[in-house]
């Protein structure tokens, strides 16, 4: 029995929050980054998600991140819908002007991020996102990563989604499938192009199972023939198929994660896809390089579960 997760105007799909390849000198490599977004279109993804936590936005600054923005973009043709995470040190007003440029460049949407250094209370998330949204020329999608930000709350999205049409969407990373089902069972009804997307890879299966429309997952950066599969199989119904995937999913995050500082293990598996992502800008000690170079080994192994898709 097939999972019907689309409404005619809601995003779904898998979006990749790709990574960032730096040259020698550790700036942007401007022309692999154009290459591996051709290279994640080509194989399926449904949509780009520049500047999230897998593209490192805190290493980056401001100018950067409008760049790799704009490099995205012009890369994606349309091809693929682009949301642009705008993230501007936590000023409302900065971030409004980021959402206006991104809106002039072409992007579906722009990604908004609650305060992460202050965290504030539910009333104050309800209240800069609000502020964003209310002011915005492009659509918004939410970010909810309580592990590094104020959390917005079921109730929060739901006051949200009533009140500004402007936001279609959220993207949860707290990997709580309760909350998850709390917030469809609030929103859908009344806003049915509202999209429901799980940051937490290892639960893609279970999300989709109870209506979340897909994923905005760092392993999609990494392995998007897997992460399509797995989206493809459980809409599909070929429930078999789909766990079989979840939990090869499963081995392979853990070995790019498990005790090596994020990204590094996503950069070292890329690499080893055959591009050239540099090394990255957070200094490494002699112990967690030796780390990586030993699972580096593990990694290359656990390639040829991919190449079988």
């Amino acid at each position: 029995m097939k999972i019907s997760v689309k409404d005619s105007q809601r995003l779904s799909g898998i979006f990749t929050p790709n990574l960032v390849p730096l040259d020698s000198k550790g700036n942007i490599n401007e022309n692999e980054l154009g290459r591996y977004i051709d290279w994640l279109i080509e194989r399926g993804v449904h949509g780009l998600f520049p500047n999230g936590s897998s593209g490192e936005f805190t290493r980056f600054t401001r100018e950067e991140r409008l760049r790799i923005g704009t490099i995205v973009l012009d890369r994606a043709q349309g091809r693929v819908p682009v949301l642009v995470c705008a993230v501007e040190e936590e000023s409302t007003r900065e971030t409004i002007r980021l959402c206006e440029r991104y809106h002039e460049l072409g992007a579906r949407a722009a990604v908004i991020l609650p305060p992460y250094y202050f965290k504030v209370p539910s009333e104050g998330v309800y209240a800069w996102c609000r502020e964003i949204a209310i002011h915005s020329p492009i659509d918004i999608v939410l970010y909810n990563i309580p592990l590094f930000a104020s959390p917005i709350e079921g109730a929060v999205v739901k006051r949200l989604a009533d009140e500004c049409p402007r936001i279609i969407g959220i993207k949860d990373s707290s990997g709580d499938l309760t909350h998850m089902m709390r917030m469809i069972a609030a929103i859908r009804p009344s806003r049915p192009d509202f999209s429901f997307m799980t940051g937490w890879d290892m639960v893609l299966l279970p999300m989709l199972l109870m209506g979340c429309d897909g994923g905005t997952n760092s392993s999609s950066g990494v392995f998007p023939e897997l992460m399509v599969s797995l989206y493809n199989e459980t809409i599909a119904g070929r429930l078999e198929q789909a766990r079989e995937l979840q939990f090869r999913l499963l081995t392979l995050v853990d070995a790019m994660f498990l005790g090596l500082p994020f990204p590094e293990g996503f950069r070292t598996a890329l690499n080893l896809r055959g591009f050239n992502f540099g090394k990255g800008r957070q200094n490494l000690s002699p112990a967690q390089v030796k780390d990586i170079e030993l699972r580096r080994g593990q990694l290359k192994k656990l390639m040829k579960t991919v190449e079988k898709i």
